[in-house]
């Protein structure tokens, strides 16, 4: 009996042995689990920290950046308060209709910037005025109104295709650099302009000619009516250019062109038989509808010529904004000879980008430039090679 009791007693104390051992893996595993599991969440506490972290120094900077703002936005809304009751814009569209003859790009660019601030963004009027500053710049000379005018509507929330050279000045500037390059010579020379520039490169109808007979019977008349007035200059680094105020025209039969500018070239862009002069006068002018015409005036090696003289007097030597001379008045038809008889033909720019459908008129009577007026030039050479005729008709009369 005694051994079969010490049997059972051994029977249970092995049960209750591996019990304890069972329940002790048990226990030293499940512990083991909550520890990686410990382990796995304070490894993700500290890369939430981290992140936490990283969000916090992003959101002081922002702070800071806001409160660098601060002030040119408080200033914007005292600009925009001084504006609400409207009587600057009154007296300025006032100002603007008193005006003879057409409204400027520039004004009407104005025009736009004070309805902004009047009116807001959402007023149709002022998206009107920014696409009519759009519709009326000339690109050449005008780039930058354009520029400025599509940013606004692009500001305001207008779907506006931005051009590409706005857009390349606009991020040219945060370099501090100059605005889409292009030159007389080099890598971007006019025989790679068209990689910038597509027209430049595919246009048919391209400027300048090489003006050869034989020719079409020209039936267009020319009367050209220039006006004396103040001389504003500027050494756009590509030429000598001259800004006319408004009031100078150049009629062809009954279409009224206004003259915006007028610009030189060396030598001449035209050939006449092959050969250029030594230099020649653009006259750009645009018409109400928007059409681009150029007067041509040749200048050939000869006498000294005052008018000349006058602007490389006044002509900044080196590129820059236009400047204003004091008590130095121009008259454009100086340098127009007598005589209108004329080649004509329908081209482009002869300058980047070579926008197409520009009614050149080149006047057949040369006017003189004396050869050391010619080296005075800062520009040694400025000419766009002649391009091809492709099938157009030169006319002359």
């Amino acid at each position: 009996m005694k051994k079969h009791l010490r049997l059972i007693i051994e029977i249970v104390l092995g049960l209750l042995l591996a019990g304890a051992l069972a329940f002790g893996y048990w226990s030293y595993s499940g512990k083991k689990h909550i520890m990686s599991e410990l382990t796995e969440a304070s490894e993700g506490a500290s890369e939430v920290q981290q992140e936490l972290d990283k969000l916090t120094k992003e959101l002081e900077e922002a702070k800071e950046k806001l409160e660098e703002t601060e002030p040119a936005a408080k200033q914007l809304d005292a600009v925009k308060e001084s504006f609400a009751n409207g009587v600057v814009l009154q007296d300025y569209e006032a100002f603007i209709k008193a005006q003879k003859g057409p409204v400027t790009s520039e004004r009407q660019l104005g025009l736009g910037a004070l309805r902004l601030l009047t009116k807001g963004a959402d007023d149709p009027e002022t998206v009107s005025a920014f696409q009519k500053a759009l519709e009326m710049a000339e690109w050449s000379s005008r780039v930058k109104s354009i520029c400025a005018a599509q940013n606004a509507l692009a500001a305001a929330g207008q779907k506006v295709k931005v051009l590409a050279d706005c857009a390349l000045e606009k991020e040219a500037k945060a370099h501090k650099k100059g605005h889409v390059h292009w030159d007389y010579a080099g890598d971007m020379g006019p025989e790679n302009w068209g990689d910038e520039f597509p027209t430049c490169g595919k246009g048919q109808k391209q400027a300048p000619l090489n003006i050869t007979g034989p020719f079409e019977k020209s039936k267009d008349v020319l009367v050209v009516n220039y006006k004396e007035g103040p001389l504003k200059i500027l050494n756009n680094g590509h030429t000598i250019q001259v800004n006319v105020e408004p009031g100078s025209t150049l009629k062809v039969n009954k279409d009224v062109y206004n003259l915006l500018q007028f610009h030189f070239h060396r030598p001449s862009e035209e050939q006449i038989d092959g050969k250029p002069m030594a230099m020649v006068a653009h006259f750009v002018h645009k018409s109400a509808e928007g059409k681009l015409a150029v007067l041509g005036v040749l200048l050939s090696d000869g006498k000294d010529n005052a008018a000349i003289q006058t602007l490389w007097n006044n002509a900044p030597k080196s590129e820059g904004p236009e400047v204003v001379v004091d008590k130095v008045k121009f008259d454009p038809s100086s340098l127009v000879p007598a005589a209108l008889t004329h080649y004509s033909y329908e081209g482009s720019l002869t300058t980047p980008p070579c926008t197409e459908g520009v009614n050149f008129y080149i006047l057949k009577t040369p006017v003189d430039i004396g050869k050391k007026q010619v080296v005075d030039f800062p520009f040694k050479r400025n000419a766009r090679p002649v391009q091809p005729l492709n099938g157009r008709k030169i006319n002359a009369n």
